[in-house]
């Protein structure tokens, strides 16, 4: 026997229930963006390393330790995408999708980092993200954070969810508090980390963001952004946060809060719980007015966010507010050798009404193809032997119950299917069991 190959560390497989639990929260994402007009756009999971190098920047953790960078065959450098927002930058240049047009987008899939796995952290993991591309006024900021509100509503998990928000101001005013910033920590460099030293002087902001238990009061006593903010960017928050109240969300502002990258302007938010330990951060975003145009595009304003779906997945199983769609609603049992075709046919019949079957194979007794039924979770099973093939009809077993009628002719198979699968009741010949 060979040797066995495992997979590789940080790279996850996804099986049973989990993978119902993804298949739900993908259905609510796909029908939340829908709900608020956004359009799904796909995007190539390798780019060029210069994409992710410009947009996230030199001094981030992603650029200088995580990212997956090889050379191909052709000598090109290339990357598997570490995070979404820059790819659709990109794109969006590519195509002309910004040009004279306002863009709603959402994306979803995997990226890629090389960094210590640990729950709900993996080397590959998933997002997903909007992108709005068009709008400079804190109305698009207040919907990109509904829509947020509005996908844990549908997943239940609102009450396990706090919003934390903040603003990075403009350029100039950045530039004027990172001046202050950077005499404070200068003054207390003692106190500071070796990652903290090295970002001093390349982007100081990021030391805010440190999770060193060490450094915590250091940066509590840090001079604070917002007392930098241009009158403008004042404005632009001071609406946001009005709106927020306005639609009863409640949030708090977090002075500390910056974003691990660069190309991040104004508003900055993330949504966090409490179920998750020290990684307690579920979805994170802001604007990025000058992403367009550092990457070759016009002055094209834009806001946006990424939720890890690991960590939303995780999040619904601590809370217990993950609804498993059934494996299958009916499972086809084939006795006294029948032939596996009756089955297809029958399966057919229910499958035009959008009901799942499962159709057993390889034969055996009869308990063990209910012993099978149990395993997929049907609701109900269809027993098909030589007396229901001469008959043309079925027997029809409600497995919660454990109600059997018997002799269902087609015209009536679908519609006592449909009314187990509703909770009514079937229509019904003879009851026996089976």
């Amino acid at each position: 026997m060979g040797k066995k190959i495992q997979s590789i560390r940080g790279m996850k497989d996804t099986l049973g229930d989990d993978v119902r639990i993804w298949q739900h929260v993908e259905s609510t994402i796909r029908n939340v963006a829908r709900l608020h007009g956004y359009q799904e756009i796909r995007l190539p999971l390798l780019e060029r390393t210069e994409l992710f190098k410009r947009s996230i920047g030199d001094a981030t953790d992603i650029v200088e330790k995580e990212m997956y960078t090889f050379s191909d065959n052709s000598g090109e450098n290339i990357t598997l995408r570490p995070e979404a927002t820059a790819s659709c930058v990109r794109a969006g240049i590519q195509h002309g999708m910004f040009h004279n047009a306002q863009v709603r987008l959402w994306y979803m899939g995997p990226m890629f980092r090389y960094e210590r796995p640990q729950k709900g952290r993996y080397r590959q993991f998933h997002q997903f993200g909007i992108e709005a591309f068009g709008w400079s006024g804190p109305d698009i900021d207040l919907e990109i954070i509904e829509l947020g509100k509005s996908l844990w509503d549908c997943l239940g998990i609102r009450q396990s969810s706090k919003l934390q928000i903040n603003t990075l101001g403009t350029p100039d005013s950045r530039a004027k508090y990172r001046e202050h910033l950077i005499a404070y920590l200068t003054r207390n460099k003692d106190a500071l980390d070796e990652d903290s030293v090295r970002r001093l002087d390349l982007n100081p902001l990021r030391i805010l963001d440190s999770k060193n238990p060490r450094m915590q009061d250091l940066i509590r006593s840090a001079p604070v952004l917002r007392d930098y903010l241009s009158v403008d960017s004042e404005r632009h928050f001071n609406k946001l946060t009005e709106g927020i109240e306005a639609l009863g969300i409640e949030f708090e502002i977090n002075d500390r809060l910056v974003r691990g990258l660069d190309y991040y302007t104004g508003t900055v938010f993330e949504w966090v719980t409490d179920l998750l330990g020290a990684q307690n951060a579920i979805c994170a975003g802001g604007r990025y007015d000058g992403l367009v145009n550092s990457l070759g595009g016009a002055d094209i304003p834009g806001a946006g966010f990424a939720l890890g779906m690991e960590r939303l997945v995780e999040v619904m199983q601590q809370a217990q507010t993950a609804h498993l769609a059934r494996a299958t609603d009916v499972y086809i049992c084939l006795i006294d050798g029948v032939p596996t075709d009756s089955g297809i046919k029958w399966a057919r019949q229910f499958r035009k009404e959008k009901i799942s079957v499962t159709v057993h194979c390889g034969g055996g007794k009869l308990a063990r193809q209910m012993r099978s039924a149990n395993r997929e979770d049907a609701r109900i099973s269809i027993i098909i032997g030589e007396s229901e093939v001469a008959s043309n009809t079925v027997t029809i077993k409600d497995m919660r119950s454990g109600e059997t009628t018997q002799h269902v002719a087609p015209a009536d198979a679908v519609a006592a299917v449909q009314g187990i699968l509703n909770d009514t009741e079937a229509p019904q010949n003879s009851k026996s069991s089976a």
